[in-house]
């Protein structure tokens, strides 16, 4: 990680644990919002106004957190206003690089070879991890923005009349069921599969597994009579599942030992999967050779940079046959 603005060591997937041993995820840095005329969001500054070309995206199609920015961008059609770049899938000993693996790009915004370049453009003495998602203000030269879930809700509303307003992802009268779910799922699921497979410990490690299978069996019974999570109709927290549950088969039910069942092990979420992988644009953010070459190079976990062939994916039809071109 980056300490007081230097490379300290080489990447560790674990930075922080609690008192039992398991996994403590860092909290996200810059907390900006883009706005339609500028103003303050909820949280950091203002002077982030909604324009065309302003801004970039730097992601990692590996990610979960990245890949919920790319689909909202999609959702939204932002694609013309947002560029992006994507990091190697290979986690390297100062995290994340840009480079030509296919699926990848360089960094033609910054010209960086490494993703801490760009926290330590902003900030020479910062002390973090640099993760994706970023989203970044080509105008001002900063991050905008570090943490997905805002960056989902900012494209879905912050630039107004320049997305497809068709579109909304965060509905008013949906709200409180939305942010309930979330509150459910994310503890238990999108991060229970990281505390699951970065736990230092064996009773964080169970109280893990058990958290995540718990969830998906909750799910499994809930998507019984449902077509989407909240209100029949996508929304974020479709969005926040889905990251989850396309790479779970392919990288965290071997890497992060998450193995008591596969997603199609579970019929309605398989299902539920296949429907969400339909929607147009959604199926393009995905890249299952990125997914498991990224969790598959975290040394820690797979010493010898073995890389599985399969499994064999329910979905596999659904997907591009070349790395997504973002």
């Amino acid at each position: 990680m980056l300490v007081d603005g230097k490379w300290t060591a080489d990447w560790q997937p674990v930075q922080a644990k609690d008192a039992k041993g398991g996994f403590v995820r860092q909290t996200s840095s810059f907390r900006n919002w883009i706005t339609p005329d500028g103003s303050a969001g909820s949280t950091g500054t203002g002077g982030f106004a909604a324009e065309a070309g302003r801004y970039h995206l730097y992601v990692a199609l590996i990610c979960p957190w990245a890949s919920r920015t790319l689909i909202a961008r999609k959702l939204k059609k932002l694609d013309d206003l947002i560029s992006v770049s994507v990091v190697e899938p290979a986690l390297t000993k100062e995290g994340w690089q840009f480079g030509t693996y296919p699926g990848s790009t360089e960094d033609t915004v910054n010209g960086a070879r490494y993703m801490h370049e760009l926290y330590t453009r902003v900030d020479p003495h910062i002390t973090g991890r640099a993760t994706v998602p970023v989203l970044w203000d080509k105008k001002t030269g900063t991050i905008v923005n570090n943490e997905s879930a805002d960056i989902v809700r900012m494209f879905n509303s912050g630039f107004a009349s320049l997305a497809d307003e068709s579109v909304d992802l965060y509905p008013e009268a949906l709200r409180h069921e939305i942010d309930a779910l979330n509150e459910r799922i994310y503890p238990r699921l999108n991060n229970g599969v990281y505390r699951a497979g970065f736990a230092t410990t064996q009773d964080a490690y169970e109280e893990a597994f058990h958290d995540v299978f718990g969830m998906l069996d909750e799910l499994e019974s809930l998507l019984s009579a449902k077509t989407f999570l909240v209100g029949e109709r996508l929304t974020e927290s479709d969005i926040r599942l889905f990251v989850t549950l396309v790479r779970f088969d392919a990288a965290y039910h071997g890497q992060f030992k998450c193995n008591l069942r596969r997603i199609s092990d579970y019929s309605n979420v398989s299902h539920y999967l296949r429907r969400i992988l339909s929607v147009p644009g959604i199926a393009e953010t995905v890249s299952i050779d990125h997914i498991k070459r990224g969790y598959y190079s975290i040394e820690s976990l797979n010493p010898n940079g073995i890389i599985p062939v399969g499994p064999a994916l329910e979905f596999a039809d659904l997907l591009p046959s070349l790395p997504a071109a973002i």
